[in-house]
């Protein structure tokens, strides 16, 4: 008669998981005590490179190494990645003199990368290992090893690749950062990599959002109320800019300054009704420090400046202009 196993005990599955992060963190810990110039060497062969990052693994190193490639690529080092039994069949082609290549196998013996090693010596193509043993083929053919100190696997079995992925993938991490902080890799660098989702909305500037040139509201302060309110209408901000004789803000007709200035308001100039001294912000700003300020001061427009003439108006950024490129 066949038995119901008995239900986990929730305990022991914390226990567990505590258990696998304490040994992958201990082994992260070793791993950060070991890296030596071998580290620097990697990262400078890498910035010396006139082509590709070309990065490749198989089984779980291949999707470590797929992630780094990806996150290379992502932080300003042109990346790819090439599979082994791809790189057999023709994707050899992909790799350039110009190139580094860095291969990941944890026992340095992987026989899928064979090609690939042989390849990148028959060319001269830097090559540079990463693998768990310093003395196996892939380290001792690489013009630079990186070696990933001894450390328990959090498998059970001590089989599945566990904690040595993890330090791979780490290690790879490292790389990047430390590639990224020599080029002084930028939010806007990023940015331009990642135009899409969150992330792009998050690091857009006021300088991609805003309205500039004929579409942005502005009269000189002499200018009749009558003309300035079909300037507010035409162009749909709900406010116009008042600028003087050398092209300066000086002033802002908003919806509550034309509350205020009801009585006899046609009759009126622009200079008898703005708010002087209106609040602005840089185009080089983040988006979303704008909408913060439109949040705060309960207004929907603010009137944009470049740091090279902070008095002049250069485009006008709208709170709709930010919520339709998902900025929060």
């Amino acid at each position: 008669m066949q038995t119901t196993p008995a239900p986990p005990d929730p305990l022991q599955l914390v226990a567990t998981g505590r258990r696998v992060i304490a040994i992958e963190a201990e082994a992260l810990a070793s791993l950060g005590g070991a890296l030596d110039e071998s580290f620097a060497r990697a990262v400078t062969r890498m910035l010396d490179a006139k082509g590709r990052v070309i990065v490749s693994g198989i089984g779980k190193s291949g999707h470590v190494a797929r992630k780094i490639a990806a996150t290379l690529a992502s932080t300003g080092t042109p990346a790819l990645f090439v599979h082994p039994a791809e790189a057999s069949h023709g994707d050899l082609g992909m790799i350039t003199r110009d190139d580094v290549v860095l291969l990941l196998s944890n026992s340095g013996e992987t026989a899928e990368l064979a090609d690939l090693i042989a390849y990148a010596r028959r060319f001269g193509i830097p090559l540079i290992g990463l693998a768990g043993r310093a003395d196996s083929t892939l380290i001792r053919q690489s013009d630079i090893g990186l070696v990933l100190p001894p450390a328990t696997e959090a498998c059970p079995v001590g089989l599945a690749p566990t904690t040595s992925t993890t330090m791979a993938l780490a290690l790879g991490d490292a790389l990047a950062v430390a590639l990224m902080e020599h080029r002084a890799f930028t939010p806007e660098d990023f940015r331009g990599l990642h135009p899409g989702g969150r992330l792009g909305a998050r690091l857009a500037t006021v300088e991609h959002l805003m309205h500039a040139g004929p579409e942005v509201p502005l009269v000189a302060p002499e200018t009749p109320m009558t003309e300035a309110l079909l300037e507010m209408s035409r162009r749909g901000f709900g406010v116009v800019g008042v600028v003087d004789a050398a092209g300066a803000l000086v002033g802002i007709v908003t919806d509550g300054d034309l509350r205020r200035n009801m009585d006899g308001l046609l009759g009126k100039r622009v200079a008898d009704v703005m708010t002087h001294q209106p609040r602005t912000i840089r185009t080089t700003a983040l988006a979303s420090e704008a909408l913060g300020i439109m949040n705060a001061r309960k207004i929907t427009s603010l009137f944009a400046t470049t740091p090279e003439a902070p008095e002049r108006p250069a485009g006008i950024l709208h709170v709709h202009d930010c919520l339709r490129a998902g900025v929060v």
